[in-house]
């Protein structure tokens, strides 16, 4: 299910471009208006997913009177823990809405190239230490390595420019932490047994309405226009309904530290977008960042053996030896499970 990660990293690669194809937006607008048409995109499509995860979060059903069957209210401890969960989920969703004012605070501060490097750079490493706090499974030797070159040719792929402010740097730092917060939230989610396909739809859905406000602060006019309204539904339904959906297949089998640094492939389709449709030139230098991100994914992308891998109980997998980390009608959960950021080197940012 890596190729799904892969998938999702290609839709969000191809971001930037599209949002080329609209001038003079604020580029805040632009990302609020792709979370909300994509995040509503997406909440309606899984409903019939987040409605089963959130009866799996009340408790198991009880057979009725008649036959049927029905949930009777929860005693106080349950109902405390289905509480606990729904309240994680939503502080997800929340996560998911504060990247993007993160993400452009940063750039706004200290430039596009290392704003976005940060971000990027910052989410895979977040992740892995989250990941590692939670479940007690450090990351394995060859990830560790491979997500420091992934970074490296990051840097060198995004060149420079911008100026090195700290406040910049450390909304970027603190965007890469809420990547990484409802990243592995998700990963440990899908982990304990819960649907793919409505934890995102309830964590994008939550967000999208988290986004509403800032889309109306920001200016809807734009999308009256035939061109302005095609982006949006674009970036929307593909990059980010889609994208995501994909992503969420993905989480089943991939562990959330792998994800992260899979997701890394978004600037490299970025940059190949950029010379293959908008006639751009890589410098020796972009190249060599190239090949090196290159390397290093297909480093991540094979699969390991032994402990603390996907082929073990890899970062981000709950340990379900208790009952309340299995799955609807106590099943324990499958393999480990992970997420993944999208960022973006684009020049014109359309958030994630």
């Amino acid at each position: 299910m890596r190729l799904a990660v892969i998938g999702a990293a290609v839709l969000w690669g191809t971001a930037g471009t599209a949002g080329l194809l609209v001038t003079g937006v604020d580029p805040v607008s632009l990302a609020a208006a792709r979370l909300v048409i994509g995040g509503l995109v997406l909440a309606a499509a899984t409903a019939p997913a987040a409605r089963l995860l959130l009866s799996s979060l009340r408790g198991p059903a009880t057979p009725d009177s008649r036959g049927g069957s029905t949930t009777p209210a929860a005693p106080p401890a349950s109902g405390r823990r289905f509480a606990a969960r729904l309240g994680t989920l939503a502080a997800a969703a929340v996560a998911v809405a504060a990247y993007q004012l993160c993400f452009f605070a940063a750039v706004s501060r200290t430039g596009v190239a290392i704003g976005t490097v940060v971000a990027i750079g910052s989410g895979p490493v977040f992740t892995g230490l989250l990941s590692w706090l939670l479940d007690r499974v450090p990351p394995s030797r060859r990830w560790a390595g491979a997500t420091a070159v992934a970074i490296a040719g990051c840097a060198v792929l995004t060149g420079g420019g911008g100026e090195a402010r700290l406040d910049g740097i450390l909304l970027a730092l603190f965007g890469g932490l809420l990547y990484a917060f409802y990243a592995v939230t998700a990963a440990r989610t899908i982990a304990a047994g819960a649907p793919s396909d409505g934890v995102m739809g309830l964590m994008f859905g939550g967000a999208a309405l988290v986004m509403v406000p800032v889309l109306l602060w920001t200016g809807t006019g734009w999308l009256a226009e035939p061109r302005g309204l095609i982006t949006a539904l674009y970036l929307g339904c593909a990059t980010t309904a889609l994208a995501y959906f994909l992503y969420g297949r993905g989480l089943r089998t991939t562990p959330v530290a792998t994800a992260a640094t899979l997701a890394l492939a978004e600037p490299a389709v970025a940059a190949l977008l950029g010379v293959a449709v908008l006639d751009e030139r890589l410098t020796l230098a972009s190249a060599a960042g190239l090949a090196l991100l290159g390397a290093s994914l297909a480093a991540v992308a094979l699969p390991e053996r032994g402990p603390g891998t996907p082929s073990g109980r890899g970062p981000g997998t709950p340990s379900a030896r208790d009952p309340e980390e299995r799955g609807p009608g106590g099943r324990r959960p499958g393999p480990a499970a992970g997420a993944g950021p999208e960022r973006s080197a684009e020049r014109v940012p359309a958030g994630e």
